[in-house]
């Protein structure tokens, strides 16, 4: 299996990709990457497992998104942990907080990302945090549980938020939004985050970097992303995706086993 790199954080297993979802798997492939296919829902966390168990080159992630932290039961809990002992399974994501659009009431989101982050410690897995307009609230729980390990996926936060995480041994992982004409503060922190704690990822189907702003985004164009970091860090492409693939190991550490 040839890895060039990662897109550390693509939806493989949405419903945008039902007309063509091979298609896009194998343009990725053509390109030796890798793909992290993380659950936002229990439907969508067994979607991921099952795709990954036949697709080489890619994992994936179980978890319960904010969004539908209301909906969350003993029942997934239990059921997260079942499938959290299958073999294409390397963490528990996405997870975490957004109130933006509050689609589940706030207490309830901080309860049900505690409990998941609570599972992945006792299951000695990483997490894959979800933080909207929630800054101090996702590190007050980062900060309860002693121990814990991940990544803040497609990150836009701010500096302070950025060097917070940083100090909690998070790594943080930049998508498409670092290639638009506003994102100048995000480049910016992209230039001091270590390359040692640095991620890249699409979040496709969403957020497809400049050109393809707009239209449905797909794990190759993780390849933009790469050549948006490497301008800012004086770094070749290839040295980017070499950097975030040994970090990937380091976060999944399963995947070297």
């Amino acid at each position: 299996m040839n890895l060039r790199g990662f897109d550390s954080h693509c939806h493989l297993q949405d419903p945008a990709f039902d007309p063509d979802r091979e298609e896009v798997y194998q343009r990725a492939r053509e390109q030796d990457l890798g793909m992290i296919i993380p659950g936002y829902d229990m439907p969508s966390s067994e979607q991921a497992i099952r795709f990954a168990q036949v697709h080489e080159a890619t994992w994936a992630l179980i978890g319960v998104h904010p969004h539908d932290a209301k909906t969350f039961t003993d029942a997934d809990k239990e059921q997260l942990k079942t499938w959290a002992r299958e073999q294409p399974v390397i963490g528990i994501g996405e997870i975490g907080l957004d109130y933006h659009y509050m689609n589940s009431p706030k207490d309830v989101q901080i309860a049900v990302f505690r409990e998941q982050a609570e599972l992945a410690r006792a299951l000695n897995l990483p997490i894959v945090v979800h933080s909207r307009e929630a800054e101090e609230d996702t590190l007050g729980v980062l900060r309860d549980i002693p121990g814990i390990q991940g990544i803040l996926h497609c990150f836009t936060g701010s500096p302070e938020f950025a060097r917070a995480l940083l100090d909690l041994g998070f790594y943080l992982s930049f998508a498409g939004p670092i290639s638009f004409k506003s994102a100048h503060g995000l480049r910016d922190i992209v230039k001091w985050v270590p390359m040692d704690r640095l991620l890249i990822e699409t979040d496709s189907p969403y957020l497809s970097p400049v050109p393809w702003r707009g239209r449905r985004n797909e794990p190759l164009r993780v390849i933009r992303v790469a050549e948006v970091v490497a301008a800012q860090k004086n770094f070749s492409t290839q040295q980017v995706f070499e950097a975030t693939a040994s970090n990937i190991f380091s976060v999944f550490r399963v995947l070297g086993r």
